[in-house]
């Protein structure tokens, strides 16, 4: 019984840190800042944990909420969000 559970544990660890590492690799367009924020003129960093791939490109979201919204019009609102980072960024 305890050999089972360490090695319940050690399977954790690892696969908790395969996940770690796969978000960690998460990079979204905008510096990873929330589309859906940007389209509405707002600035929302995220650290990517709700992203959808868009043309090839990954987009971050504040929550799962933004994202519904920002792919309810993915066009209209890329367009919002590319002229307000643009003109608002760094």
């Amino acid at each position: 019984m305890n050999k089972t559970f360490i090695t319940s544990a050690i399977a954790g660890a690892f696969a908790l840190g395969l996940a770690t590492a796969a978000f960690a690799a998460t990079k979204g367009e905008f510096d990873n800042m929330c589309a859906e924020g940007l389209a509405l003129h707002k600035v929302i960093k995220t650290d990517c944990a709700v992203n959808t791939d868009y043309k090839g490109k990954i987009y971050c979201f504040g929550n799962e909420q933004a994202k519904t919204d920002f792919m309810k019009d993915p066009q209209a609102n890329l367009k919002k969000s590319e002229a307000y980072y643009s003109k608002h960024r760094g």
